[in-house]
């Protein structure tokens, strides 16, 4: 589990679910947790699984809750 925080992050892997979700695989770009590959998944971020893979974004943990903005 990831410390609270905001995380640089890219992704690496982004494939469709049927229930319109996205599951992602982020790989965190700078700090301690740098090279860790990390699964989410995410719904309504405006892109689909072919835009969405290869483009940077953050990923923020507030109370232990995930939340991601690409771009």
């Amino acid at each position: 589990m990831l410390a609270d925080g905001a995380y640089d992050v890219f992704v690496v892997h982004a494939a469709a679910r049927d229930d319109g979700a996205l599951d992602l695989e982020l790989t965190i770009l700078s700090g301690d947790r740098k090279g860790e590959v990390v699964a989410l998944q995410a719904r309504n971020l405006g892109v689909d699984e072919l835009e969405a893979l290869g483009m940077p974004g953050t990923l923020l943990i507030a109370e232990g809750r995930p939340s991601l903005v690409l771009g």
